[in-house]
């Protein structure tokens, strides 16, 4: 990702991504992890049966990179794990949620000005003129 995209103020949303999504290879469904304590959603991510089974057996969230089209163990590189206290499924069983606490700093892998790993991944509000304001600088 570029740091334009992931800093910058300019909207620019991928609306095509669940077409990339349906091209990865692997059947996915949409999982949510939302800190426990806070509600505050973090990331949003698709897992399949082996992410799921991960998860479930390690209390650990993992996700199905549908990028590079491999399990995607959340913190195994960057040390941000999120730690899975529940994992819910809706009514229809097409998504879950993961109910997490933040093992250490944060959730997101871009960090603040002061280098930080941000908590979640929803740190910009779309403001006026439909420019986006980061709320953790």
């Amino acid at each position: 990702m570029s740091k334009a995209l992931e800093e910058g103020r300019k909207l620019d949303l991928d609306f095509t991504k669940l077409k990339k999504v349906a091209k990865c290879g692997e059947d996915v469904i949409p999982a949510v992890a939302q800190d426990l304590n806070t509600g505050e959603v973090l990331i949003v991510g698709y897992a399949n049966k082996q992410a799921i089974d991960y998860t479930l057996k390690n209390d650990v969230a993992a996700f199905w990179s549908t990028s590079r089209g491999e399990l995607w163990i959340k913190g195994a590189t960057s040390g941000e794990y999120l730690d899975v206290k529940e994992v819910r499924v809706n009514c229809e069983q097409n998504s879950v949620l993961y109910l997490v606490t933040v093992r250490n700093v944060g959730a997101c892998h871009t960090k603040n000005s002061e280098g930080t790993p941000r908590m979640g991944c929803y740190y910009r509000k779309i403001g006026d003129q439909g420019r986006l304001v980061n709320l953790n600088p």
